[in-house]
């Protein structure tokens, strides 16, 4: 009895010495932390955006996460962006570099006249790659908004669950950290990156219908969630070397979707996960190597494709190794077709021109902003993209001209007053002569839309 009560004070003095040391790794581990406030500039509003972020380096360095900003935003429309460290309400200048396509992360920098304040995750990785072990204590930081200056606070849990993704992702049993920053074990060992909140499902009832409504709850503010630290560390060093992130690597094979379960028993290839190709893009890598549209891809470099759940994180499992990968970069895909197998060398090519690349303009009076068209509109539209004209309606202003007269966001105009728009720059033209013209009362558009075109009249006065 006398050795248990001794073993028990024993338990109690170690957990309560790792209590006491908690203090100082908080105050350590919150030097890694930032909040980021930039403006996003639309055509119509100028909208303040708060996200956290994470160090990564000696040269000020931060990581957000990829829903820190909205992918329709271009960088141009980003401005401002300043660094506040926890508990502090001033902030201090910064600079967009852009976002990594492969961790989906948004990069910034800031001024050098707090760097030396700031700590690099890096400093807290453990020695060893260990992954977060099931019910293991967990913690880590959140922060409250901007008029509480960002008053840092302690999270905690255990873990619940740890899943392929297909990054490996820790899920603990309550919110650990805010998203976009760092989660530690009880040594003060980072283990993880906070990523966005999952959304919880719960069945409200009424007094009035008995009938169970599903309602999902989402914290933006804190996450359960987070990548295992070997998911995070080795890919710090991708910071973009422009704001669009170039150079990207393009396989174009699209609609991928993974084989259903019926269908992968009928092929034996149960013990591994397969991922069907709906469509071969034009001009595209995998075009060029040969690619037919409904191959069964099984493996790349030899390798096949591991078996996943849910079977959909497949699909992103291939996109990853296509995205960590630099155009010109070979690639073999062993695909299935009909009872065939075959090797197929594909040659990856640079991502074409993103929307978010494109020319753009906005006319006040009309109430739209037109863009360049570019290879994903016409992957979008289901047309081929050698030949095609006309512009996309990126911007419609509510209750405008362009509005009332039936335009809506991403819809195709090809034609402005009986002239077919063969270029961006021919239509910005077109439509600056509009603008411009005091007295016009309308002009028409036409457009298409979902397949079907119609004529829009579009009402100046």
């Amino acid at each position: 009895m006398n050795y248990r009560r001794l073993f028990l004070l024993f338990i109690l003095t170690c957990a309560a010495g790792r209590a006491a040391d908690l203090p100082t790794l908080w105050a350590e581990r919150l030097k890694s932390v930032v909040a980021v406030e930039f403006y996003t500039e639309t055509e119509t509003e100028r909208r303040p955006t708060v996200s956290y972020g994470t160090v990564i380096d000696r040269n000020g360095t931060i990581i957000l996460p990829s829903i820190a900003v909205n992918p329709r935003m271009t960088p141009d429309q980003l401005k401002e962006f300043r660094v506040y460290r926890p508990g502090s309400s001033t902030g201090v200048p910064a600079v967009y570099l852009g976002q990594d396509a492969l961790t989906g992360w948004h990069f910034v920098r800031v001024a050098e006249s707090i760097r030396s304040e700031l700590t690099p995750i890096t400093v807290f990785a453990a020695k060893q790659d260990v992954e977060p072990a099931m019910a293991e204590e967990v913690w880590g930081i959140g922060l409250r908004n901007k008029d509480e200056d960002f008053t840092p606070y302690l999270l905690g849990s255990r873990i619940a669950l740890v899943q392929s993704l297909p990054q490996r992702t820790a899920i603990a049993l309550q919110e650990v950290a805010g998203p976009g920053l760092p989660v530690f074990n009880r040594a003060g060992e980072f283990i993880g990156l906070a990523s966005s909140s999952f959304g919880q499902s719960f069945v409200q009832f009424s007094r009035m219908d008995r009938s169970g409504t599903p309602v999902i709850l989402v914290n933006v503010e804190e996450s359960s969630a987070f990548q295992v630290a070997t998911e995070v560390l080795p890919y710090l060093g991708r910071v973009p070397t422009n704001v669009f992130g170039r150079p990207l690597a393009w396989l174009g094979a699209d609609g991928l979707q993974p084989v259903d379960p019926e269908v992968a028993k009928f092929l034996h290839l149960e013990s591994q996960s397969a991922v069907v190709v709906s469509d071969v893009l034009e001009d595209s890598p995998a075009e060029k190597a040969g690619m037919k549209a409904r191959d069964i891809i099984l493996a790349i470099d030899g390798k096949p494709l591991p078996r996943l759940k849910p079977d959909r994180v497949v699909v992103g499992y291939l996109d990853r190794e296509v995205e960590r990968r630099a155009p010109g970069s070979p690639m073999t895909l062993t695909v299935l077709r009909g009872e065939q197998k075959q090797e197929l060398t594909v040659m990856l090519g640079d991502e074409p021109r993103l929307m978010s690349e494109a020319a753009r303009k906005y006319f006040d009076r009309i109430g739209l902003t037109a863009r360049e068209f570019v290879y994903g509109d016409a992957v979008g539209l289901r047309v081929k993209a050698k030949g095609a004209t006309g512009v996309i309606a990126h911007f419609v202003k509510p209750n405008g001209p362009a509005s009332v007269a039936g335009l809506r966001t991403d819809d195709w105009i090809k034609e402005i007053d009986g002239v077919e728009v063969t270029t961006f720059a021919a239509a910005a033209q077109k439509l600056g002569e509009i603008e411009a013209d005091l007295q016009r009362a309308e002009f028409v558009m036409l457009v298409s839309r979902g397949g079907e075109t119609a004529v829009l009249r579009v009402k100046l006065k």
